[in-house]
């Protein structure tokens, strides 16, 4: 079992930046991909951002050129670095990893953007 603990989120004016993390409670190592999804009230999950263990990434449409998804595999730890920052961010962020057999999801971290 793997344990996935987001944090970070918060309250920003548009513009501004956040950065996310994601604790993993066992080596990263040897996962297919993490990534970050969000969930906005009244919609579906989407993916945000994806990192397999290659090095490729992609990105949604939205996020692309403002958010940067990158991995510390000494800490564990999977980040979102989110600039330039707009209220259609708002949203719940949630961290996901992708194994051989599994798929696990943290508890989402809140990230709201005023405009």
């Amino acid at each position: 079992q793997v344990q996935l603990v987001e944090s970070g989120g918060g309250l920003v004016q548009a513009g501004g930046s956040l950065r996310l993390s994601c604790a993993a409670s066992r080596s990263t190592f040897g996962i297919n991909a993490m990534g970050w999804y969000r969930q906005a009230p009244g919609k579906q999950r989407e993916l945000v951002a994806r990192l397999t263990s290659g090095g490729l990434t992609n990105y949604a449409d939205s996020v692309k050129g403002r958010f940067t998804i990158s991995r510390d595999s000494a800490k564990n730890t999977l980040y979102l670095q989110m600039n330039s920052l707009k209220p259609d961010d708002t949203a719940v962020y949630y961290c996901n990893m992708v194994t051989t057999f599994n798929t696990y999801w943290g508890q989402g971290t809140q990230v709201t953007v005023s405009s």
